[in-house]
């Protein structure tokens, strides 16, 4: 009987394939939107020519040039549409038939599970990699481990630039990428944009630049007032204080830890709308696994058990310090003396030391010291 459970297994694959759907289903929104944009504008030119009575042949001839590279331009931009959704659907493909390898699988110790598990554990590391901002080491795990169409590179790779920028105190790139994806960071209620159009303003008001402030607060804050009044208006408090004033909250409006905090919520925006996890999914994993193993007796030192990894307090056991304890609707006894499960064919014996101790074990013990324990 297979005891592995696809189902399962596929719980804790959330982003395997909705990341790559959703870079599909983004790329034919844009693709729609950019090609209703152009239709309509190659549409009005030539309706355009037709009710120009006074249209000369010079004239005709330029806009049917001009017409020529509309179309020229948008068939380039189409097939650019085209090789992107090729390989979104590619990357899909793979991940299924990936998933799919599973439901082949006779055995936790088969080799086909131990083939996928090591391709699943490859992946794994690659997120973990791209998460600490290793691309490099990342990219040559998924080249040596042929899975560059199963982890999501590229897609890392933009927000460490983005969130390099940041750092490097420049807004730009992120409100590029804002105005990119508006509408959905709308929906979620990201307040990301503003944030960053509060920051541009707290940087003109440290250089003492107070009417270009003024300004800007108009154009990209004033339209923020009926959800964030309250901070628009201490925006508008700090042109009264320098970057030195130690009144609040301006402060904290000068604070260069802001930048961190905006890298964050870059990064909390970033992987909501591409649907990837918070978290590295390797540390997911394995906190689900310490969790299933962890017991009250791995932290006391009489009960250890060296096959344990939980009762490693040095390693893995301080990890799951943590964690909540595994859930056992039914106990399972463990030999301490043989390390094999005690049940009906193993019963459990109870010494006067109040010790309990599996019989098969005992009788090897009294079998090797001439009846004795």
């Amino acid at each position: 009987m297979n005891s592995i459970k696809p189902d399962q297994i596929i719980e804790l694959e959330p982003s395997f394939i909705k990341v790559p759907y959703e870079q599909l289903r983004k790329s034919f929104k844009h693709e729609y939107k950019y090609l209703e944009k152009e239709l309509i504008a190659v549409q009005d030119n030539i309706e355009s020519c037709l009710n120009d009575a006074e249209l000369s042949t010079e004239k005709a001839a330029e806009t049917i040039d001009s017409l020529m590279k509309q179309v020229k331009k948008l068939m380039l931009k189409m097939e650019k549409y085209k090789q992107e959704g090729e390989k979104h659907s590619r990357r899909i493909e793979k991940r299924v038939m990936n998933l799919n390898e599973i439901d082949k699988v006779t055995s936790p110790k088969s080799p086909e599970f131990m083939s996928w598990s090591k391709t699943r554990l490859n992946r794994l590391i690659v997120d973990y990699l791209l998460r600490q901002g290793l691309a490099e080491t990342a990219k040559s795990v998924a080249a040596e481990g042929k899975i560059e169409d199963l982890v999501d590179i590229e897609l890392f790779e933009q927000a460490e630039k983005i969130e390099q920028a940041l750092e490097s105190h420049s807004c730009k790139e992120c409100l590029q990428w804002c105005s990119e994806n508006r509408s959905s960071l709308k929906k979620m209620k990201s307040t990301l944009e503003f944030n960053l159009r509060l920051q541009e303003h707290i940087e003109l008001a440290r250089a003492s630049k107070g009417i270009e402030a003024i300004k800007y607060a108009q154009k990209h804050l004033a339209p923020w007032k009926s959800i964030e009044g309250v901070r628009i208006g201490q925006a508008m408090g700090l042109l009264a204080y320098k970057s030195d004033t130690q009144c609040q909250p301006y402060k904290d409006l000068y604070d260069e830890k802001r930048w961190l905090e905006l890298v964050e919520q870059f990064r909390s925006d970033y992987y909501a709308l591409c649907s990837l996890t918070p978290h590295p999914m390797m540390s997911i994993t394995l906190q689900a696994g310490l969790s299933a193993l962890k017991t009250p007796q791995c932290y006391e030192h009489e009960n250890k058990n060296v096959n344990c990894p939980v009762c490693d307090s040095d390693t893995l056991g301080k990890l799951a310090e943590k964690l909540p304890l595994s859930h056992h609707v039914n106990s399972t006894l463990v030999c301490r003396i043989s390390g094999k499960i005690m049940n009906e064919d193993n019963p459990p014996m109870l010494l006067p030391n109040r010790r309990v101790y599996s019989q098969n074990a005992l009788n090897e013990l009294a079998a090797k010291n001439d009846g004795l324990y």
